[in-house]
């Protein structure tokens, strides 16, 4: 073990000691014996241990950690701490600009836990809300994060796009003469991405030295399917066709395992066809979008012609979920409304954090009467447009409401959705969720694992027993449009519409801009199969305002 290795161990040592709030002294002791050992002339390993205890700078406790790094390869007290903190803290490290004092606040007092989750923190505005983290830091941690993540390999559907569009329109203007196609995940509109697909006629040499030339490596190459890497960027891959059987490569590199398994069992063995539309006209059924290729219940749908019209994005009418500068959204909910209006939407609900999420700067029942007071007179100036009283109210761990049921009753609508103790077992994340849907305030779920795409795994919950439980509640299940978030997951949208519980595709944005992270929603909508009609945000304001009264008169709220 060199002396480089020997001072990392010390220099982590010390921020993490920082991190965790210990003497201050001794942080910096170890990070000033970091300091010292890469500056040695001779290599540690090579010293008696008398010799190691007389260099300068180096005392008796210092010293005993030495050799026993020496000897075991390994820092006892370091590893200590390394067994205390989340391996998403320690990860925060890499982070440019982050230093020890700001993650110990991030960690301690925001109680982010990883770099996911604190990317999220960033786009919702809620860094600037500390001491320390104003809007120029929190801006530059980020762009910080965003290229990071980058480089680790797997991307969010939305991150990428740009990324495909660009790649493909130059591999097509290089090779004009040849067939191209994106498949893959990508084109099934999954909500993580790991590598980018395309179906080419082009030559294998060709392609090679095209993507070489742009500081691309092949990485695998196993007949028909050649991959490549190139550091920050995401790996491409190539399935090689020839033009006879273009679109059999393209149908089965576009569909899950489920689905072509469901379809050489229920209807013929895949043809070799030179395009797809050739391949549903064989078997008699109407053409399939990628997105729905997952399960195979749709290709009874499909023989039955029942496919239904799926959701677009121009049928959103409203946005449901969101924040204002009262919280921590960015503009104010004036702001706000005239963004929602100029798109031409009907109606817009504010639900700003409630008063538990003191993070967030939620709000104080006496702050949410002079908000209320505020909304009627924009009300007033706006109409036709409405602006809704809404609240994103914390389920809180013994899975009440953040407020009384006197408050609760002056909101038109609740959105209900747990924000802290995420670390709960499936029976714990059960009870909370039960009974917050069960409290007859509750209009909407919000985002029901929690989870972060990733970032963070959503606590783990019973989706058939939520699901049944919202109907029974007269409760609506909110897919949370965020890209980071997509939650609740498209697989069980299904479930949902058999058993006749209304989705409400939201942004939750926390700007103006965040009302774009719609169509992202309506995307993984689409691949459940989700109609307008299934979704709370396509009601006309008639149409949603007869929803909540209806709601209200039946829950006798």
């Amino acid at each position: 073990m060199d002396n480089y290795e020997i001072a990392d161990q010390f220099s982590l040592l010390s921020k993490l000691m920082d991190i965790h709030g210990e003497n201050t002294f001794k942080a910096k002791s170890y990070a000033v014996a970091a300091f010292n050992i890469e500056k040695l002339p001779a290599a540690l390993s090579s010293m008696a241990p008398g010799d190691i205890f007389s260099i300068r700078g180096i005392g008796d406790a210092i010293g005993k950690k030495i050799l026993q790094i020496l000897e075991t390869g390994r820092l006892n007290l370091l590893h200590e701490y390394l067994q205390k903190t989340p391996p998403g803290v320690l990860e925060m490290l890499q982070i440019k600009g982050l230093g020890p004092k700001k993650i110990a606040t991030i960690w301690k007092e925001m109680g982010i836990e990883s770099v996911g989750e604190l990317l999220y923190a960033c786009s919702e505005n809620r860094l600037s809300l500390f001491k320390g983290f104003g809007q120029k830091t929190q801006q530059n941690i980020k762009e910080t994060i965003e290229f990071y993540l980058r480089n680790q390999g797997s991307y969010l559907f939305a991150e990428i796009g740009d990324y495909a569009e660009k790649t493909e329109k130059s591999l097509k203007n290089r090779f004009p003469e040849n067939l191209f196609s994106i498949t893959g995940s990508y084109r099934r509109h999954l909500e993580t991405i790991d590598e980018l697909e395309w179906v080419t006629t082009a030559p294998q040499d060709a392609l090679v030295e095209f993507l070489s030339s742009d500081n691309f490596a092949l990485t695998e190459n196993s007949g028909p399917v050649i991959t490549f890497r190139s550091p920050g960027n995401p790996k491409l891959k190539f399935h090689l066709s020839s033009p006879e059987e273009f679109g059999t490569v393209l149908f089965r590199s576009s569909a899950s395992g489920e689905f072509l398994q469901a379809w050489e069992r229920d209807l013929s063995k895949i043809p070799v066809r030179p395009s797809e539309e050739n391949i549903f006209e064989s078997a008699g059924i109407p053409n399939i979008i990628p997105p729905l290729r997952e399960k195979a219940y749709i290709l009874d749908l499909a023989r039955q012609n029942k496919i239904p019209e799926l959701i677009k994005a121009e049928d959103i009418r409203a946005i449901i979920h969101s924040h204002s500068n009262w919280s921590d959204g960015s503009q104010t909910i004036e702001q706000m409304a005239e963004a929602a209006r100029s798109k031409g939407l009907e109606y817009l609900v504010i639900s700003d954090h409630s008063k538990s999420a003191f993070y967030a700067n939620g709000l104080t029942e006496e702050r949410l009467r002079e908000q209320h007071a505020y909304i009627d007179q924009l009300n007033s100036k706006f109409h036709p447009f409405k602006i809704f009283k809404s609240i994103e109210s914390d389920i809180l761990n013994d899975g009440n409401l953040d407020y009384s049921n006197a408050v609760l009753g002056t909101f038109d609508l609740v959105i209900a959705s747990i924000h802290s103790n995420l670390k709960m077992s499936e029976e714990k994340a059960m009870y909370r969720l039960m009974k917050a849907i069960e409290n007859p305030y509750t209009t909407i779920l919000g985002h029901m694992t929690g989870r972060l795409l990733l970032s963070r795994n959503g606590y783990p919950v019973d989706h058939k027993k939520i699901i049944e439980a919202c109907l029974q509640n007269r409760v609506v299940i909110e897919l949370n449009a965020h890209p980071r978030r997509l939650d609740m997951d498209w697989r069980w949208i299904d479930y949902a519409i058999e058993k006749g519980v209304l989705i409400s595709i939201d942004p939750d944005a926390h700007s103006i801009e965040g009302y774009e992270d719609t169509k992202f929603g309506v995307l993984a909508a689409q691949k459940g199969g989700l109609t307008k009609a299934g979704n709370l945000s396509s009601f006309s304001l008639t149409q949603f305002e007869e929803f909540l009264s209806q709601t209200k008169k039946l829950k006798g709220t």
